[in-house]
């Protein structure tokens, strides 16, 4: 365990911690179904079997965990709010609650509209999709903006697309490898619509939450080099560059549905800071023809990249390296390339999965984490903010409750919340830091 007080950051600077809906609130008779709620009724899909029908029974528990909160210190929350459940009679009137709590408590509410439950009736195939995401967030906006100052659009478009539509792993449990392309566009083209809408209901707060990551070159060979940048490529300037520059990656635009032209205008609207999820490198070589294991999914052969082991880290429960100045060299990276372009950052996740409630390992990794992200902002990075991922062990899509990345226990057979160490660190930290103020675009 680290001893060494961490730096200070500047005053205003955003502490908090993250969660999704589908992954803590259960009640889903309560709610619409959504593609997860189908795919987890699919033998096999889960790893464990599980469903999220009750998970930490957040919904009728949100009060206790304000509480959690508020005796952490956090200055914000990040939750997520579910499309299903504000299409169901009285969804809309549950985070009308759970902002009042934060609100009574001092917590600032910070929602994002979409984390990857997506209604079952609804396709990120079709373009009407983002159309119809506008129309919520709307309805959404209407009926907490008046509480809610900060908001995200969209969390991880690249998981989802990848994950969901590409690979199969998660909801919808789609493979469609390259042809889930439209995913990708379909959901960029829904952030900017849901900009527009939120900007219509007078916001002015907003950002995404897009996860990124350096691709590591497993060698100094041209083919090595090459499948490192085309997996930069797919995973990390496929989702920014059309958000901070206005146009897709070489290449790239032309494989998109629509008129991407036009469409790009939309995408592109001027966001007040960029949310980053950071959890490690990946180290990418030329294909190897085979099937490959990475972080608990089976790549197919045929990829035009292999992913590669990182030797010589630790790694989490669930096989992931730890690599703190990766941090560092991604937001450093991030200013190099887009200049200008980049509004302020704010790490919107960082965690990492381990047992136990002296989780001294959980420790360990975010005292690095956070000394690589003040690091970055030493380097001239405009670094707003950090969210740790997460509040409450959950359940973590097909790893079931097999995996637990909350600075609170969860026992999923009485839903008892017990905070760990890594809990009472942070408590700590966020009192060193004098934590409680600001906003995402405070300085």
């Amino acid at each position: 365990m680290a001893t060494n007080p961490i730096p200070r950051f500047p005053d205003g600077f955003l502490w908090g911690v993250s969660t999704s809906a589908h992954q803590i609130e259960g009640a889903a008779s309560l709610r619409e179904r959504s593609v997860w709620d189908a795919f987890t009724e699919r033998p096999g899909r889960v790893k464990d079997g599980s469903t999220a029908a009750v998970a930490c029974d957040h919904y009728h528990r949100y009060r206790e965990d304000v509480a959690l909160l508020a005796d952490l210190g956090v200055d914000a929350y990040r939750f997520s709010v579910s499309w299903p459940r504000v299409n169901s009679p009285g969804g809309l009137d549950f985070y009308d609650r759970l902002v009042d709590e934060l609100c009574a408590a001092g917590v600032r509410p910070v929602p994002t509209l979409f984390h990857w439950d997506l209604p079952v009736a609804l396709d990120w195939l079709e373009r009407d999709t983002a159309s119809r995401f506008a129309a919520y967030v709307a309805l959404v906006a209407d009926r907490l903006g008046d509480r809610v100052g900060t908001w995200i659009t969209l969390n991880e478009p690249a998981e989802h697309t990848l994950l969901g539509h590409a690979l199969g792993a998660h909801a919808p449990g789609k493979a469609l490898l390259f042809d889930a392309l439209p995913v990708a566009h379909h959901q960029l083209l829904a952030h900017g619509l849901a900009v527009r809408a939120l900007r219509a209901s007078g916001a002015t707060d907003i950002g995404i939450a897009n996860s990124h990551a350096p691709a590591w070159p497993a060698s100094g060979e041209p083919a090595d080099l090459e499948a490192a940048e085309f997996y930069d490529v797919l995973l990390n300037r496929t989702f920014a560059d059309p958000l901070l520059l206005g146009r897709y990656p070489d290449g790239v635009g032309e494989l998109m549905p629509g008129d991407v032209d036009a469409d790009l205008k939309v995408i592109a609207e001027p966001l007040d800071w960029y949310g980053i999820n950071y959890y490690a490198p990946t180290r990418v070589g030329a294909p190897q023809g085979a099937e490959i294991e990475f972080g608990g999914l089976t790549l197919p052969a045929g990829l035009p990249f292999s992913v590669r082991t990182i030797e010589g880290r630790p790694v989490t429960d669930f096989g992931w390296p730890v690599v703190p100045e990766g941090l560092t060299e991604l937001l450093t990276g991030f200013r190099a390339r887009y200049g200008d372009r980049l509004p302020p950052v704010v790490i919107t996740e960082n965690g990492c999965s381990y047992d136990g409630l002296d989780d001294q390992e959980r420790i360990t990794y975010l005292d690095g984490h956070i000394r690589a992200l003040h690091e970055a902002l030493a380097a001239g990075v405009d670094v707003r903010g950090y969210f740790v991922w997460s509040l409450l062990d959950n359940f973590e899509w097909a790893e079931g409750y097999a995996r637990r990345f909350g600075l609170v226990h969860v026992d999923f057979d009485t839903r008892t919340r017990t905070p760990k160490a890594s809990y009472h660190w942070y408590r700590e930290v966020l009192r060193a830091q004098g934590a409680r103020g600001g906003s995402a675009q405070s300085s």
